[in-house]
């Protein structure tokens, strides 16, 4: 049965739990990156569903504080592009239940998603009001500019190398066993990709923008209430979603649901293993990181796909 043949309820019905299902599962694994990183630091953690108790803790609660609508707005496109980015990709390649709403070129689409978010995080926190918000604006658009060059290298080179912006043909390109992930057949791209999704998760050394060891505020401190657990919502099924999209680029895509709850497991511990070892970078260290040799791949599997 293909896409085209589950019926618009369905399809809606399906849609729904694939959201709840990625917020639940990005819960999890928030969990477990506290309990791996306390161990590594010699504590004991809080527990693994302690994110869950985070959220319901806060998602009942309203606030009298106003700052304007663009601050609460903020985690809203937050929490709205992560959906989106999760939406217009397919999470089980050839099960049109878990297939979203893909279609032809929505890798371009898929793009301005994965930004959209981090762009109303900083709309939001300008009209805060606090005066670190701009020092962390600035950090973090400076970041996202660095790792965006590399990673679109790497998905350029992709697409030239398919023939196609569309992420189910790119996934269906790499069918038919493991030699046949274009992290084997393109390593440049994917060495470029893999190093960008370092930034894009914001975890040490590329932690930024929150710089917890040097600014004891941001938007955990700085939102409460309802809106503190739509950004929570958002964080959760954005570090799913960027998975997903790596899974389908680079790893062949998942044909079950299983196949799809590891690779993203072992994709997110990627930036969480390397945060491990790595102390934070300064501002201009991760912007030179970025520019430098993940922009120098990216550049190379363009030149190696047009080449040969």
């Amino acid at each position: 049965m293909s896409p085209s043949e589950l019926s618009l309820l369905p399809k809606l019905f399906w849609v729904v739990v694939s959201v709840v299902g990625a917020i639940a599962y990005g819960l999890v694994i928030g969990g477990i990156i506290r309990k791996v990183m306390a161990r590594i630091q010699g504590r004991i953690g809080p527990p693994v569903y302690q994110p869950y108790l985070d959220l319901f803790k806060v998602i009942f609660q309203r606030t009298a504080t106003w700052h304007g609508y663009m601050f609460y707005l903020g985690p809203v496109f937050r929490a709205a592009g992560a959906i989106g980015l999760f939406l217009l990709i397919p999470v089980v390649f050839g099960d049109p239940r878990f297939d979203n709403f893909s279609f032809n070129g929505d890798l371009l689409m898929v793009m301005y998603f994965m930004f959209f978010g981090c762009l109303g995080m900083a709309l939001g926190a300008a009209e805060g009001g606090h005066p670190h918000s701009v020092v962390a604006i600035t950090r973090g658009l400076s970041q996202m500019t660095a790792y965006e060059l590399p990673f679109s290298l790497a998905v350029v080179a992709i697409a030239a190398q398919t023939g196609s912006f569309s992420v189910h043909q790119i996934v269906a390109a790499q069918q038919g066993g493991v030699g046949h992930w274009f992290l084997f057949t393109n390593p440049l791209a994917a060495v470029a990709a893999f190093l960008a999704f370092l930034g894009m998760n914001m975890y040490s050394p590329f932690d930024i923008v929150l710089a917890p060891q040097e600014i004891p505020i941001g938007p955990p401190t700085e939102y409460n209430s309802a809106f503190m657990s739509a950004m929570m919502s958002g964080r959760a099924i954005f570090g799913v979603a960027k998975c997903v999209l790596y899974m389908d680029l680079f790893l062949g895509g998942a044909t079950t649901i299983l196949a799809a709850i590891v690779k993203v497991f072992f994709i997110y511990f990627w930036s969480i293993f390397v945060g491990a070892v790595f102390p934070r970078f300064r501002t201009e260290q991760a912007v030179r990181f970025f520019l430098g040799w993940p922009t120098a791949a990216g550049v190379a599997a363009v030149l190696a796909v047009m080449l040969f």
